[in-house]
């Protein structure tokens, strides 16, 4: 598996349309259960841990802002997954980096 998503049910259904998998969360303990079940990090006994993880995980910001503590510190283990915050249905959330900028600000020129 390359990719993953968690996020709105209709994103979710979007992405499995062209093959990506992906969880529906609405609040964090959906929005944490789901991230940890695919990261590897499952601590509930009955939750299958996935011995598949995927190269990148995709997140709506609405999903990233819920588990922000949880996300920040899995990006600085450096393991695979990768995360990668997409805009929802709502569009981008106002004060949040898109990528393009993060980016920018990585590399340091503006073109």
């Amino acid at each position: 598996m390359e990719y993953y998503i968690i996020g709105e049910r209709e994103l979710v259904l979007a992405f499995a349309l062209v093959g990506v998998k992906g969880t529906y969360a609405s609040n964090r303990n959906q929005a944490l259960d789901a991230f940890n079940k695919v990261t590897g990090k499952s601590t509930l006994v009955s939750a299958p841990v996935s011995s598949d993880i995927p190269k990148v995980l995709i997140l709506t910001e609405d999903i990233s802002v819920m588990i922000e503590d949880e996300i920040n510190e899995w990006q600085m283990q450096g393991k695979f997954p990768l995360i990668v915050e997409i805009p929802g249905l709502q569009g981008k959330i106002s004060g949040k980096k898109s990528l393009t900028d993060s980016i920018r600000e990585a590399v340091g020129i503006h073109v």
